[in-house]
């Protein structure tokens, strides 16, 4: 039965729900690969502008004020754009943000460049962050347009998290070579490249993209605030303030320990995990309703942080954070596929980036927490705020699937 009406196939030898059939859908190729230099441009976006502020300053806390304006801005005017590509379509709106965004960028680096002041640099960073393309949320929904109520689309999902999950990896880690071995704003530039180019080569895609919806349509950004949508939404907050507090967890308990280096391997190791993961899940077809699945994906997620808290030496934190990766790429695809039956077509390029919105306050709000807790106490206790966090999203992760369609 189709995955979206309540049920999924248990897994069988010869399933069509495969990668390969998936990428077999008319055009579906075309777009996920255009698309794949944007997510990487995006995923280095955030850092580029910290080495770029930081280059020009000498400050980290200018670098993090601009960088934060820029988070907060995407979280908030992102939804907004999104209902416009609803509106508009993605060929028309898609070149108009890219342009925006390219702008704002050219104009943060000259404002860096020339010695602007702060309060400047800060709103260039907000208007970057508000124009940032969500290319995510409209591949996502590009596969929702071509696969709807088909058994396939919850591989398709996951290839997005797969996709995601390998532009988060190599982002960060080719923004910081780049930078550090040419110039402060050479990541910034990199960044916007590929944004750009990824970006383009999407929006001319015409076939695949969803149709624009009428100015008559019944639907509006209102059909969005129900209990199950909302809940959804709580469950991206919370594993954004897991990634959030574990990001400054593993830093403090590697620096801790005497091992400043192991903390970039320690927390990828969550991230590596999590692509396998993902891709094995994907692959097959599953007898558990979502809802069920994605309940228990959040239980093991919390389970898996009880070792972090007793963790003593690098190697059992490795174990340790193994664990929670098993869970990460599962919930990411069962987000979609649940998002993707709880709204209507007309709002879902709105509601993938409400997600993504959620997710990035999650981060935000975790970071800060956990910061000021392992500056008054230890690593193991920021450990604890992951837990918590966990257990926030295990609770959201239940209301949805009490809440029913």
């Amino acid at each position: 039965m189709p995955a979206l009406t309540g049920r999924i196939d248990a897994p069988t030898n010869r399933s069509s729900n495969t990668y390969t059939e998936v990428l077999r859908t008319p055009g579906a190729w075309k777009f996920y690969l255009a698309a794949a230099p944007a997510r990487i441009g995006i995923a280095m976006t955030g850092l580029g502008i910290v080495w770029l502020v930081h280059g020009s300053t000498g400050s980290y806390a200018a670098a993090g004020s601009v960088t934060g304006g820029f988070a907060v801005a995407e979280a908030v005017a992102g939804p907004q754009v999104a209902r416009l590509i609803d509106r508009f379509g993605q060929t028309r709106m898609l070149p108009l943000t890219l342009l925006a965004h390219a702008v704002a960028v050219a104009l943060l680096i000259g404002l860096t460049i020339t010695g602007a002041p702060l309060p400047a640099l800060i709103a260039t960073g907000v208007l970057a962050g508000g124009t940032l393309p969500q290319i995510g949320a409209q591949t996502a929904a590009r596969w929702s347009h071509a696969l709807r109520d088909t058994p396939m689309l919850s591989s398709a999902f996951a290839l997005e998290a797969l996709s995601v999950g390998i532009a988060f990896m190599v982002g960060p880690g080719l923004v910081g070579i780049i930078s550090s071995s040419t110039a402060p704003a050479a990541g910034s530039l990199l960044a916007t490249g590929l944004l750009l180019s990824g970006g383009f080569l999407l929006s001319v895609q015409r076939d695949t993209a969803p149709p624009p919806h009428a100015p008559g349509h019944h639907v509006s950004s209102k059909d969005l605030l129900h209990k199950r949508f909302a809940a959804l939404v709580g469950t991206n907050i919370g594993i954004g303030l897991f990634f959030g507090s574990m990001q400054v967890s593993v830093t403090a308990f590697a620096v801790s320990r005497g091992t400043p280096g192991l903390a970039g391997p320690l927390y990828s190791i969550t991230s590596l995990v999590s692509l396998f993961a993902g891709l094995a899940y994907g692959a097959r077809r599953w007898r558990t309703a979502p809802e069920t699945q994605f309940v228990l994906a959040f239980i093991w997620l919390t389970l898996s942080c009880l070792p972090l808290i007793a963790v003593d030496t690098p190697l059992t934190a490795a174990v340790a954070l193994a664990l929670p990766g098993l869970a990460i790429a599962p919930f990411q695809t069962l987000s979609a596929v649940l998002t993707e039956s709880a709204v209507d077509s007309a709002v879902l390029t709105q509601a993938f980036t409400w997600l993504n919105s959620g997710g990035a306050a999650g981060i935000a709000l975790g970071s800060a927490f956990a910061g000021w807790v392992v500056d008054g106490h230890s690593a193991q206790y920021g450990f604890g705020i992951a837990l918590a966090a966990a257990v926030t999203a295990t609770a959201m992760a239940v209301t949805v699937k009490l809440s029913g369609r």
